[in-house]
């Protein structure tokens, strides 16, 4: 199989095809490594490949043969690099695999390689110090978004046809939109991040995947999620598969439209352009559409100021036990700028303030549980503005102190890290692109605690309407040079 036949399937047809004997994994593989070779020099998306796990997957395996790459955080593969996109991590070589990992493998994926990620993922672009700046297929002086920056740059560009991402502020949705890709963040305990943590980030954090096709994503959720023993909580399993949702009808959903973000932030033109026309569409669908204000349950400042107590709390633990575990020092030879900031502001969060910001977390999630008793969808644009020019998210961020550079991150993206503090499930679908640009916009649809279900629907019922796969970024490894 060439790159040009392999870039045209999603994972399920590649899975399909190595099942009816039409192509080995084997091919797979190569056609993946090919793919990598014309075109991660330009976008930085795969900071390191190797060979396929020496045991084969079942055959029987819903997405056996089908290469995947692993985000270079929050996700450990034994007796590989996982390195978080940090100087104070380098090196590190992972001794198990984590429950998530297992699943992976369970799955009949071949995992090739890892994405690269801001450092401590700790930022929605993904420029890191250690292997440099991850460009978007879309436009190269502009950025993949993150953290999940390489997952989304890596999928965009026909490298591999979904990835592992992960998702604690937007870190899934943002790449997604900002590449032109489906991603779905799941629901708070949906995938296991055991066995290290119990939760991460107190909870803002989950598993999931960057895809092109909706199937994709509803199929690795399937195979990762479900509690394991010891987990903290856990969502309630669905009533059938994700991949049968895809294709059921949604029916006439109740879809309110959020179209400027809270705190006053505003959205560009050619994002609301956008989402004007996503509401037309939604309508000629059948479904309740209407304009609504939703209550946080707390003010837009005290949101950051908790955002900043947990986030800087949790990274300054992280931080101290790598520093402990590598010997090395904490300070600007291992960390940038705004992330030892971050360091030395969580050092101080004192105990009643980190209660405070947990209590916060429950306020939000109560209040914006209220609001999904009266609507099934919540719609906004996933970013207010189109993707940033490389650099962007640095300018004077050696000026910030840790609470300034969590309302920076929060300002860029103020749509998503709402749905990591109250748990709920949220995807950003690729339905729009803007006309001068070219580039991607991605509209984020939220739906209640565990509906993923109406989400897979919805977004079943949009990709069939409006298809999107056949867009695909000038960078692109089914070109016979990439581009």
């Amino acid at each position: 199989m060439n790159v040009a036949e392999y870039a045209s399937f999603d994972a399920v047809g590649l899975a399909q095809l190595v099942a009816e004997g039409e192509v080995t994994p084997a091919e797979l593989e190569g056609a993946a490594r090919e793919a990598v070779r014309r075109v991660n020099p330009r976008i930085n998306a795969v900071v390191e490949t190797w060979p396929a796990q020496d045991e084969p997957a079942p055959g029987s395996a819903p997405l056996a043969g089908v290469p995947f790459l692993i985000k270079d955080i929050g996700v450990s593969m034994a007796g590989r690099r996982s390195e978080l996109g940090s100087r104070l991590a380098a090196g590190h070589v992972a001794h198990l695999d984590s429950f998530l990992m297992t699943r992976f493998r369970r799955a009949g994926l071949v995992t090739v390689g890892r994405t690269a990620a801001p450092e401590l993922a700790y930022s929605t672009t993904t420029e890191p110090v250690l292997y440099g700046a991850t460009r978007n297929p879309w436009d190269l002086e502009r950025s993949a978004g993150g953290s999940s920056g390489g997952a989304g740059a890596a999928v965009a560009a026909g490298v591999v046809p979904l990835a592992h991402a992960t998702d604690a502020a937007g870190s899934l949705r943002i790449p997604a939109a900002c590449t032109g890709l489906f991603g779905l963040k799941p629901t708070r305990g949906r995938v296991s991040a055991g066995p290290d943590f119990d939760e991460v980030f107190n909870g803002l954090a989950v598993q999931g995947g960057i895809s092109r096709t909706v199937r994709d994503s509803a199929v690795l959720l399937d195979q990762i999620r479900g509690p394991e023993p010891g987990d903290p909580y856990w969502a309630q399993e669905p009533a059938r598969p994700y991949a049968e949702e895809v294709t059921r009808d949604p029916g006439s959903l109740r879809i309110g439209v959020l179209a400027q973000a809270w705190g006053g932030l505003r959205t560009a033109a050619p994002v609301a352009e956008a989402l004007s026309r996503t509401v037309r569409q939604l309508a000629s669908l059948g479904h309740q559409v209407e304009e609504v204000q939703v209550d946080l349950g707390v003010g837009w400042d005290e949101f950051v100021l908790a955002g900043a107590h947990q986030w800087t709390a949790n990274l300054a633990a992280s931080i101290d036990e790598l520093a402990a575990a590598t010997g090395r020092p904490v300070d600007s030879s291992t960390l940038e700028p705004p992330v030892l900031a971050s360091y030395h502001y969580g050092r101080e969060v004192g105990g009643t303030q980190f209660v405070a910001a947990l209590a916060l977390r429950n306020r939000v999630a109560r209040s914006l549980g209220r609001y999904f008793t009266g609507h099934d969808v919540l719609l906004t644009p996933t970013l207010p503005e189109l993707p940033v020019p490389l650099g962007t998210h640095a300018e004077g961020a050696e000026e910030l102190d840790g609470l300034g550079w969590i309302r920076r991150i929060f300002e860029m993206s103020p749509f998503t890290t709402v749905f990591n503090v109250a748990g709920t499930p949220a995807m950003s679908v690729p339905l729009a692109a803007d006309a001068e640009t070219g580039l991607p916009i991605g509209m984020q649809f939220a739906a209640g605690y565990g509906r993923e279900d109406t989400l897979f629907r919805l977004a079943g019922q949009l990709e069939q309407a409006h298809p999107w796969s056949d867009r695909v970024p000038p960078l692109w490894a089914g070109n016979p040079t990439g581009h």
